[in-house]
């Protein structure tokens, strides 16, 4: 039989499976296949492979790979969990972006029982087992297997078609697959934390004991992993928000950030950054109310669909909600006036405060709050703007992460099942952002059937500088909003038509976009954002007067100078501005009030003796520039 690998054609004997491709291709493979893609479905590496088939090995290095390794190390969790606690209930196990958890019910553990769990999975990954496909002829089958297990049972209910499960030794879980060939794969696991969790992320569920882990191939993976989660818990932005007096958090509100002056001179500073860009390309700056009615979230849709994540309010006996999203209003905008075909398109932003209901369990800092602001763009066209407009959205977005050290990779997210629209006004639209990534020289990924229901989307993931990625900015088309509030303008032919719409964020959650900086940073912001550009050091009382007039001098010129005056050493006082993360130090002593200098130091090195008017002009040219990093004068 033959088969095609690679767009090669593989000689392969009768009856092969996956395990055969796998042996006969092994020297071209990164690393050890895990299972195979059969004519773009992905299977365990036991299936048989049919004469022709167009066939992928899959390994660790592939997305899918790591999604199937950690499934599959999620079952060797739950296996040595039952071992140790047989009364324990498995609910779900799924992969995470890293790692995998897997919920129990009746399981209360302690710190000493984790190290029990790992030396249990341990020994299962030396057990070598193999998992075995069982498919369910019926429903009736796989409910009286886990007739036991109420979450089990629950899911097969739900599914619109035949079940299966996976067994390893004596442990079965019900699982759709595909699994690794053995668990003797998996050569490193550790666990990471446990915690709480809802069924079904429902408060009014029962709550579970939640355990989070992660497994890799190779034992240098993991130790590269545990160092990466050291590096990244320096990085903290919880800890360092704090540390650095940016925001804190209150039960008064909770998932609501309090912004201290620190951290709103970098608020401020990231907004006004912003806005010129803005103003570079012609964006008018509008400002909506934060309470609407019910009856314009009913035709915008959320009424429906978001309900349960809004805030709502009833006055003089009707309701309203609070916006968990800046578009409706923005429509309103629009349709105050009636535009020209001349007059577009019409780029229309907003810094929007929008909130939105988040289960307590889920917040996080700055990365996941109840109350934020979102960087809101609504630009009206002409289907033949399109293009352009995609690439100038792009071309703003490079600039501005640019400015801050960040890459990023780009994803074209195609139409889902459920979607609006006709395909025609599908394939123009999908077709315009390919081609606009395309004319921009963008490298993408094409994300097939993720589109939002009202239109194709490019979605950006910022890289940081631990190599994690965050998805912040967006692009995307959408046909349903300006057919739900009617929107029109005046075409060429003096009849009224429908405009099509983009939504795009840049920052998108500032507040998210802010704890993304203070990690990636490690709390040492570039000059133009930090709360303090220089701290003087007045090495005793003497030099107190000489310090503040040089302080009056910067602050004139427009920097950001304080004056350490606490009675400590100077050697104290250095090492709290350097855990301050201070960008520039200025020691005066007798030489300096003699030589009107200033002694700088930065990045822990010592810059030499400087005077006042070089420290100006370099500080000020840094800042204005805002450039990313200097360290010098």
């Amino acid at each position: 039989m033959q088969v095609y690998f690679q767009d090669n054609l593989i000689e392969l004997p009768e009856n092969s499976t996956g395990k055969d491709l796998a042996k006969a291709v092994k020297k071209e493979l990164p690393a050890a296949a895990l299972a195979i893609e059969q004519d773009n479905v992905l299977k365990d590496l036991s299936t048989p492979l049919q004469n022709n088939d167009k066939v992928n090995l899959i390994t660790f290095e592939d997305r899918q790979g790591k999604e199937l390794f950690w499934h599959s190390s999620a079952h060797i969790l739950a296996q040595a969990v039952l071992r140790l606690f047989p009364d324990a209930k498995p609910a779900i196990g799924p992969s995470i972006e890293t790692g995998f958890y897997y919920d129990f019910a009746n399981l209360k553990i302690t710190e000493e029982d984790l190290a029990r769990i790992e030396a249990e999975m341990q020994t299962i990954i030396k057990e070598r087992l193999e998992p075995k496909r069982i498919e369910y002829a019926t429903t009736e089958e796989a409910l009286a297997v886990f007739q036991d297990n109420p979450f089990k049972r629950e899911l097969i209910e739900a599914l619109e078609e035949s079940s299966s499960a996976y067994q390893q030794g004596e442990f079965i879980d019900l699982c759709r697959g595909p699994h690794i060939p053995h668990t003797g794969l998996v050569q490193a696991v550790k666990i990471t934390k446990t915690s709480g969790a809802y069924w079904r992320a429902n408060a009014q569920n029962e709550q579970l004991t939640r355990i989070y882990a992660v497994s890799y191939p190779d034992k240098k993976q993991l130790k590269a992993y545990l160092t990466f989660l050291e590096e990244a818990k320096k990085r903290d932005h919880r800890v360092l928000g704090k540390q650095l007096q940016l925001f804190s958090f209150h039960q008064e509100a909770p998932g609501m950030a309090f912004f201290h002056p620190n951290g709103m001179t970098i608020w401020n500073e990231l907004l006004e950054f912003w806005k010129e860009e803005h103003d570079k390309e012609n964006y008018l700056q509008i400002k909506t109310p934060i309470m609407l009615s019910q009856e314009l979230w009913e035709t915008s849709g959320h009424w429906n669909y978001y309900r349960e994540n809004m805030y709502t309010s009833t006055i003089d006996d009707k309701t309203y909600a609070i916006k968990p999203m800046n578009c409706p209003g923005g429509m309103l905008f629009f349709k105050e006036n009636q535009y020209s075909y001349r007059q577009l398109p019409l780029r229309v932003a907003e810094i929007g405060t929008v909130h939105r209901h988040e289960l307590s369990g889920a917040l996080s800092g700055l990365f996941r709050v109840r109350s934020f602001h979102q960087d809101d763009a609504h630009i009206f066209m002409t289907q033949e703007q399109i293009k352009e407009e995609i690439k100038k959205v792009l071309a703003l977005d490079e600039r501005v992460y640019a400015k801050f050290g960040l890459t990023y990779h780009l994803e074209l997210s195609t139409r889902p099942e459920k979607s609006i629209g006709d395909d025609a006004t599908w394939e123009t639209a999908t077709n315009s952002l390919r081609e606009a990534l395309e004319s921009s020289n963008k490298e993408y990924i094409i994300n097939e059937g993720d589109g939002a229901f009202y239109g194709p989307k490019i979605d950006i993931h910022i890289k940081d500088v631990l190599g994690r990625t965050w998805q912040c900015g967006t692009i995307q088309l959408d046909f349903s909003l300006p057919e739900r509030f009617n929107l029109t303008y005046i075409n060429e032919q003096g009849e009224k038509e429908r405009p099509i719409m983009i939504h795009r964020v840049v920052y998108g959650s500032i507040e998210r976009f802010f704890g993304i900086l203070i990690e990636h940073f490690a709390g040492k912001f570039p000059l133009w954002l930090a709360p303090e550009h220089l701290r003087i050091l007045a090495i005793n009382d003497s030099h107190n007067a000489y310090a503040l007039e040089v302080q009056q001098e910067l602050i004139k010129a427009g920097l950001r100078v304080t004056i350490d005056q606490e009675t400590m050493s100077v050697n104290k006082k250095i090492r709290s501005a350097q855990l301050q993360q201070v960008n520039y130090i200025a020691v005066v002593g007798d030489q300096e009030v003699a030589n009107k200098t200033l002694t700088i130091r930065a990045n822990n090195a010592i810059l030499g003796e400087k005077t006042i008017e070089q420290v100006k002009t370099s500080l000020l040219e840094e800042y204005k520039q805002r450039l990313l990093r200097r360290n010098e004068i």
